[in-house]
């Protein structure tokens, strides 16, 4: 479908018109800059926004600049002439630029779905045929996303894997020191009572005082009378 050009216009959105304004003001400011350096020109900007703020730039000083130009434009009439065919070729550059504008907001209108109620049929399928291409490209970026954060998941876990390990075995270590020196105590416990024991034991299979010790020699009822006596 052939649409006919669409001319330059002023921004009429407010938000868009100081979006546009900023873009375009900082990519001259840097066209400016670079042009001073690239091409060791004396390059003087000067930039009021709509709201009378003043930006500028200046390769050198910019009163300077002003006054070589003002003298320059005053010895040489034609300069008046050239400076016409420079404003032209850059109003003509600005219409490009703006006719690329339009173009880039149009075709954001219509991914949005706002005015499309005149569009053929072969139109919004080649906008549906976009988006679905869209669709696919943000769907394999999001896959490949989680595929990352997957793989630095499992990076993660090894990670903690080890680390519990190492403390799993300094934890046994722990453990096994703790034990060791439970055993000693238990081993020296019985020492001593089995030391304790054998000391009892040896007490009381000493021989008593009491024991009768004498030696009597004939028939038991001897042995009675002689005690009696």
């Amino acid at each position: 479908m052939v649409r006919g050009k669409t001319q330059m216009r002023r921004i009429e959105n407010a938000t868009s018109r100081q979006v546009t304004f900023s873009k375009r003001r900082n990519g001259l400011l840097k066209k400016a800059f670079e042009l001073s350096v690239l091409c060791d020109a004396e390059v003087a900007l000067i930039i009021f926004s709509p709201r009378g703020k003043l930006y500028e730039f200046a390769s050198s000083s910019m009163q300077e600049t002003i006054e070589r130009y003002r003298k320059h434009t005053k010895d040489t009439p034609a300069a008046a002439k050239s400076a016409e065919e420079n404003v032209q070729n850059l109003k003509q550059e600005a219409a490009i630029l703006m006719k690329k504008i339009d173009i880039l907001e149009e075709a954001k209108r219509k991914f949005l779905g706002e005015g499309i109620g005149s569009y053929s049929l072969e139109d919004l399928q080649q906008i549906e045929q976009q988006l679905e291409k869209s669709v696919i490209t943000v769907r394999a970026r999001k896959s490949q996303v989680f595929k990352e954060q997957i793989e630095q998941l499992k990076e993660k876990e090894k990670a903690l894997v080890a680390e519990n390990a190492i403390l799993s075995n300094k934890c046994g270590m722990v453990r096994n020191l703790a034990t060791s020196k439970t055993n000693n105590k238990d081993k020296d416990h019985q020492r001593r009572e089995n030391h304790q024991a054998h000391q009892h034991y040896a007490e009381s299979s000493s021989p008593s005082s009491d024991v009768e010790t004498e030696l009597f020699i004939g028939l038991p009822e001897t042995r009675t009378r002689q005690q009696i006596n």
